[in-house]
């Protein structure tokens, strides 16, 4: 049966032009002239694709989308924009379009968008290679990059991310990454060069969190022999390491003013010196940065350049939480698995249905890397079969019990207390519990704030696991 597409554009020459073209292709094609009567269709006959102009004469191509998707959630709508502007194409993406085509069409570009529509979810962006696709009992399938390092989340908030990375890539945009610690910044940033003409050029990455400002200057722009007290050799930095290809600039608000104005001018100019140089060196380079602080905040409050921010806001991707992505944690889990009985060379076989559904359930402060983290751990822990709740961290198993249930299946801190022995137990471990969550289970802050040093938590943590 032939796939029916309805094209809504107000105008006519190019509904004309795109009904014949299709029509060639095999495709069966219906046309309207403005969004009402484009909606009406759609709700009157089934379409297996929605071509839409941005710009109608009676409504927004957005208006138009969300009726749409609002009707049938699934049916796959395609943006057709005369603005190029790179973040229309975001909105539309956001709000549930497939992808977006820009004016004047290419033909091919059209085929090739609408294939791939009829392709999804089954192909998939960014090269990749499915983990197995049969998997034993236990086991999750997922999908990995090129290089096997890291795995493609197939949840519908990661999904978003990827569309907006397969938008930037290709353009040399500078691009600003917001998210929590622990969410994989770096690996998108990776991926972004990755899938961008620099692919194949060095892809270098600083963490601006963990210098100095006397250093500051010498990693990103080198140093020559003799600059300052201990510069003995000449020595390149960051920008001449990276050119040609990308610099990822990590918790970039770290960085002094007076860096940052450097680095400003080098944006502009595209030159740079080393630190205690004459000599001017041309530079091509392609700025992510990362941080886990919004700098349009940070320079509204004065702490970061405004001027700066701007250089660097061409495009931004907000990347979810884990405790946001939840459909991940399942391919994450088995992914983190199959790595760690890699790296140590064990066969544990996969994980008891209770720690399935802790995972589930846990909030994930640290994100991707405390999960990495808590897998590797049970993984070490664990000698044969399926890892159980035993070899999990505390706050994990802790955070996931009600004050009224049992401590580790031993005994009880609520209901009526027996003496006031008990009675201070259960107040001090509710206390505790408390607190903890309160600070997503960081146990210093949690320390400051209960007035005790970290030891002294430590030690009750322990008492109340072992009751």
């Amino acid at each position: 049966m032939k796939k029916k597409i309805l094209i809504i554009d107000d105008d006519y020459d190019m509904c004309v032009l795109l009904n014949r073209f299709l029509d060639k292709k095999g495709f069966t094609t219906e046309v309207a002239h403005n969004g009402a009567k484009g909606l009406a269709k759609f709700n009157e006959e089934h379409f297996d694709i929605v071509l839409c102009d941005f710009r109608l004469g009676d409504k927004d191509g957005k208006d138009v989308l969300l009726k749409i998707k609002e009707v049938k959630p699934k049916t796959i709508v395609i943006i057709i924009t005369g603005y190029s502007d790179i973040k229309t194409a975001v909105d539309v993406i956001k709000l549930g379009a497939f992808d977006y085509i820009t004016k004047p069409l290419i033909p091919d570009e059209v085929i090739n968008v609408i294939e791939k529509a009829f392709a999804a979810p089954s192909e998939k962006s960014f090269t990749s290679s499915t983990i197995t696709p049969n998997p034993p009992k236990n086991k999750k399938p997922y999908i990995i990059s090129a290089n096997k390092e890291y795995l493609i989340g197939q949840d519908g908030e990661t999904a978003k991310v990827y569309k907006q990375i397969e938008i930037v890539a290709p353009t040399n945009y500078s691009v600003i990454l917001y998210g929590e610690s622990g969410t994989g910044k770096e690996v998108i940033a990776k991926t972004i060069h990755e899938s961008s003409k620099r692919k194949g050029k060095p892809f270098v990455a600083m963490d601006c969190g963990t210098l100095s400002k006397e250093l500051s200057g010498s990693e990103l722009f080198g140093h020559v022999k003799g600059a300052f007290t201990g510069a003995v050799n000449d020595k390149e930095g960051h920008f001449e390491l990276a050119n040609g290809g990308t610099l990822f600039l990590d918790e970039v608000s770290n960085l002094a003013r007076d860096v940052q104005a450097s680095l400003l001018r080098v944006i502009q100019e595209r030159k740079f010196k080393r630190v205690g140089g004459n000599k001017e060196m041309d530079v091509d380079i392609r700025i992510i940065v990362a941080s886990n602080e919004n700098l349009q905040e940070a320079y509204q409050k004065g702490n970061f350049r405004e001027d700066l921010y701007h250089r660097f806001n061409e495009f931004s991707i907000n990347l979810p939480a884990l405790r946001e992505r939840k459909g991940d944690i399942p391919q994450f889990a088995q992914f983190f698995l199959d790595k760690t009985n890699e790296e140590l060379q064990k066969n544990i076989e996969g994980y008891e249905e209770e720690v399935e559904e802790m995972f589930m359930n846990y909030s994930w402060p640290g994100n991707l890397r405390e999960f990495r983290n808590v897998v590797r751990r049970a993984v070490l822990l664990t000698q044969s079969g399926l890892i159980n709740s035993k070899v999990l961290p505390w706050e994990i198993t802790q955070s996931l019990l009600h004050p009224e249930t049992q401590l580790n299946g031993h005994k009880k801190l609520s209901g009526a207390p027996v003496d006031l022995k008990d009675a201070a137990a259960r107040a001090e471990y509710e206390t505790i519990m408390n607190v903890l969550k309160e600070v997503n289970f960081n146990k210093t802050k949690a320390a400051e704030i209960l007035n005790i040093d970290r030891k002294t938590l430590y030690n009750k943590i322990k008492i109340y696991q072992s009751m």
